[in-house]
């Protein structure tokens, strides 16, 4: 086979595996239910012998590129601007230089422009343009039967000691790390290592400036600290404050993408023949080695990032006077006859609940609602939500349940929903006892009432919104001082605002684990579900489509413009 098939055959396998390793991504999120679980050596051997080779065993049928680093490329073509939080020597660099070579090999007209490559040492410097080097030579090989060549004179004379030049006029540099470095340049800015630079926030001002000729910026780095100036950027993106695509991969994302099979592919003569048991000891002896600064290194947990999420007078600050009612039964209450049961919780909605929401409810605004189930310890708290034209977030009212049966729970909920003017969704937790009622909310007001299962990447996307509404008087809640002390019970534990295992004494009764904290993210998370456009998708006369893909993006069919950047980034990302 020759060596334009060669890469053509592997590019259409990284096509391919892009969408598998999204799907694998997902299952792995959905399978983390504790904020601060970490499988132990033997479940990492179940987890990996179930899950099997994450990249083929013939090493010349093995992807060039990974999971996640075909990520980290797709990331810097969907955003101008991508940070990438990662652990430690995971390779996010060799993909990050895939991509630069591609881009600065193409013709402007294909998207080409010079690559700024900027780390914080002489060190990674080279071993960055080492990397680009290979790729070059790589595809260089992959285009020479259609004459196309890379380097500047169709040798590797090209390749200097800091410095790539590309035939097609730019090139890859490699710059120090001081802001004025960029002053002045254009095109692709590479901030590695960024958390460890002198001054991080002049450098990336000094880096947004390529935006405006149509450069991109991509920031690479492991954590330095919660304070540290690149954990800020990504709460920043988190909070929605910054629209910049974020890609986040610690060293067990890294292994069930493949590092491990990478390793022992490049490595044969030290560790043989990929297996779970080995991967298993080489990452529970890594972790070992690393001791305290593991979360950091490898999980992608900023240091010193534990303590209270808001405070109390922030929470004060952003409460109004809104009615909280409350509603509890005795146990005896569970036991009586259905249509007894209903008709007093029906006399409740009528006399209760019915004139506050009368009262609160403005009906020109949307409405979500948050519901946090509990039902023998903890309470269930409901929580309408409503959007203002100046699009601040109002909870007009809260409703908590203390021991009230799973058939009156639903029953208040569907008073309350099919009150809630311009319902656009809603979320329960759907963990443990709530699944029955997330389930039963799906199955009456359809797929905008979401379940909502709770996993430390949950918390990690959810919270970090709420907390910037918060802080930027951009959600008002009722002023209660239970409410206020669930929302002051959410800690940051390993860098992740979550719920402690503690429990505290209600007023109602029974106790409260942060019950209507839950329940108000609940609610802000409805209000920020996004919104499905309908659309068509017009038919061409271009031919139907081939096992490839649609014709016109077919391993032997040239896009528009016959460029490198379209013909080669297509099969390899």
């Amino acid at each position: 086979m020759a060596d334009g098939e060669i890469l053509k055959a592997a590019g259409r396998a990284l096509r391919k595996g892009a969408t598998a390793a999204v799907a694998a991504t997902m299952a792995i999120t959905a399978a983390i239910a504790d904020v601060t679980a970490r499988p132990t050596r033997d479940q990492w051997v179940e987890i990996r012998t179930a899950q099997g080779r994450a990249t083929p065993a013939n090493w010349r049928d093995t992807p060039a590129l990974l999971g996640y680093q075909r990520a980290l490329a797709i990331a810097c073509e969907q955003y101008d601007v991508v940070v990438v939080e990662k652990s430690r020597r995971t390779g996010a660099t060799w993909g990050a230089a895939a991509d630069a070579v591609l881009r600065s090999a193409s013709s402007r007209a294909d998207g080409g422009m010079d690559t700024l490559y900027m780390g914080t040492s002489h060190d990674m410097a080279k071993e960055f343009i080492d990397a680009a080097a290979l790729w070059a030579r790589l595809f260089e090989k992959a285009v020479v039967d259609s004459g196309d060549i890379i380097f500047d004179d169709g040798s590797e004379k090209g390749v200097q000691a800091l410095k790539i030049d590309f035939a097609s006029g730019f090139s890859i540099v490699a710059l120090s790390s001081k802001p004025r470095s960029l002053r002045g340049r254009q095109g692709f800015a590479i901030l590695d290592e960024a958390a460890f630079v002198d001054n991080l926030s002049e450098l990336i001002k000094a880096a947004m400036a390529f935006l405006i000729w149509g450069g991109k910026v991509l920031i690479i780095s492991t954590h330095n600290g919660a304070d540290n100036a690149f954990n800020q950027l990504i709460t920043d993106i988190r909070a929605g404050r910054l629209r910049y695509g974020l890609v986040r991969f610690d060293l067990d994302d890294a292994l069930r993408d493949g590092l491990f099979e990478r390793i022992c592919l490049i490595n044969a003569h030290k560790h043989g023949e990929w297996t779970p048991a080995k991967e298993a000891d080489w990452r529970e002896k890594l972790i070992g080695d690393y001791g305290d600064g593991a979360d950091e290194e490898l999980y992608c947990i900023p240091s010193q990032g534990s303590g209270a999420w808001l405070s109390g007078p922030l929470i004060e600050s952003r409460m109004h006077d809104a009615p909280v009612l409350r509603l509890a039964f005795p146990d005896s209450f569970t036991m009586l006859p259905e249509h007894v049961r209903k008709a007093e919780v029906q006399r409740w909605i009528e006399t209760e609940l019915e004139p506050v929401m009368r009262s609160t409810l403005d009906p020109a605004f949307q409405s979500g609602l948050g519901f946090d189930v509990g039902r023998y310890r903890d309470l269930s708290v409901i929580c309408p939500i409503q959007i203002t034209r100046t699009m601040r977030r109002v909870v007009p009212f809260m409703v908590e349940l203390s021991k009230v049966p799973f058939q009156q729970q639903e029953q208040i909920r569907d008073a309350i929903v099919r009150s809630l003017p311009r319902f656009i969704g809603g979320r329960t937790d759907a963990t443990g006892i709530g699944a029955s009622l997330a389930e039963s909310g799906t199955q009456r007001f359809g797929a905008s009432m979401v379940g909502v299962k709770f996993s430390t990447e949950w918390y990690r996307v959810e919270m970090p919104p709420v907390k910037a509404a918060f802080e930027d008087d951009a959600i008002s809640v009722p002023r209660d001082a239970e409410i206020s002390a669930d929302l002051r019970a959410f800690k940051v534990i390993k860098g992740v605002a979550s719920l402690p295992a503690l429990r505290v004494t209600a007023a109602a009764g029974g106790t409260r684990h942060g019950d209507a904290g839950i329940a108000i993210v609940l609610a802000y998370s409805a209000t920020r579900m996004p919104f499905v456009p309908y659309s068509y998708q017009a038919v061409t006369s271009s031919g139907p489509a081939t096992a490839d893909g649609p014709r016109g993006f077919g391993a032997d069919d040239e896009p528009d413009g016959g460029g490198m950047l379209p013909r080669l980034r297509g099969r390899m990302f």
